[in-house]
């Protein structure tokens, strides 16, 4: 009988991992159809040009991206305080907004929860940006070489940043035996590496790439909507803090969008006269908090 019972996990589990790869295999051609959709001019550099130039690309984005803050004005200052006090005000209510993700976690389909737990996963978020590069490379498709690039730039960023993070700031997670308060920096145990997300900075930084190469807002509305599964379900399973999840959707909003308007002002790629921008805002008040995009 408990043999029965594990050989059907496993087949459910196997469903589940088919599924979890045409929901990913549905990022994928959903990033590259609409770049067929015009027509193109046949490009006749050589593929290792083009590997050479991306790679430059990239470096520069990311260099970009690290030394932002250096070049921050009046705006961007006050922008980082707005993030800062919304940090502090979500803070106040981690443990209450913890429990109350937990109790709806319990209802989800265990395919949502696999998802999100798949998505976010740093093997299979890098393949997918890679392999968004290496068809855009092999095609010579510029729009898909540009967000191959993104992709690579802006997760290598926000993965480097993330890392660093929850080892300096070693907050506990709720999952483990100790509070939201309890921070001890730079110990090797995972239960020390909260803050932020790694699954949510990931997870969003490739739905905020993908999003920004369509204006259809139905079509960002979706890649947003199954981006955020990821976060979402690293409340569900006890996993972060809420601040944790927002403090790492801000991070890859920033990096993202730095390093595409770097891309933008040098004109490495050829980008659409007009843009199609997203303005993001924290909003917090009586009744509401959060982060909201206006299109």
């Amino acid at each position: 009988m408990l043999n029965c019972v594990k050989f059907l996990y496993y087949k459910s589990n196997s469903n589940n991992l088919r599924y979890l790869k045409y929901i990913i295999g549905f990022f994928v051609l959903l990033s590259i159809s609409h770049s067929f959709s015009q027509e193109r001019i046949k490009d006749t550099t050589s593929t290792w040009s083009l590997l050479k130039y991306d790679t430059k690309a990239s470096l520069k984005g990311v260099g970009h991206a690290f030394t932002q803050p250096l070049r921050w004005k009046k705006k961007d200052a006050l922008t980082f305080a707005g993030v800062a006090v919304g940090t502090a005000i979500l803070y106040s209510f981690d443990e209450e907004s913890s429990e109350y993700f937990i109790e709806q976690g319990e209802d989800i389909p265990e395919l949502v929860r696999d998802f999100g737990r798949y998505f976010g996963n740093p093997q299979n978020n890098y393949a997918l940006s890679a392999g968004i590069y290496g068809f855009g490379l092999l095609t010579k498709n510029e729009k898909v070489r540009k967000t191959g690039v993104l992709l690579i730039a802006s997760g290598f960023t926000t993965g480097f940043i993330q890392s660093a993070a929850k080892n300096i700031i070693g907050r506990a997670r709720p999952g483990s035996e100790y509070g939201k308060d309890v921070f001890k920096p730079f110990r090797k145990e995972g239960a020390f590496h909260s803050t932020p997300s790694g699954h949510a900075v990931l997870s969003m930084t490739t739905a905020h790439v993908l999003a920004k190469q369509f204006e259809s807002v139905g079509v960002k509305i979706l890649i947003y909507g199954i981006g955020s599964i990821t976060p979402i379900s690293r409340l569900w399973g006890s996993a972060h803090w809420l601040t944790d999840i927002a403090l790492g959707t801000v991070l890859s909003i920033v990096v993202v969008d730095s390093i595409d308007n770097f891309l933008f002002k040098e004109n490495l790629y050829d980008y659409p006269n007009k843009k199609m921008k997203v303005s993001w805002n924290i909003k917090f008040g009586a009744g509401q908090l959060g982060i909201v995009g206006s299109f």
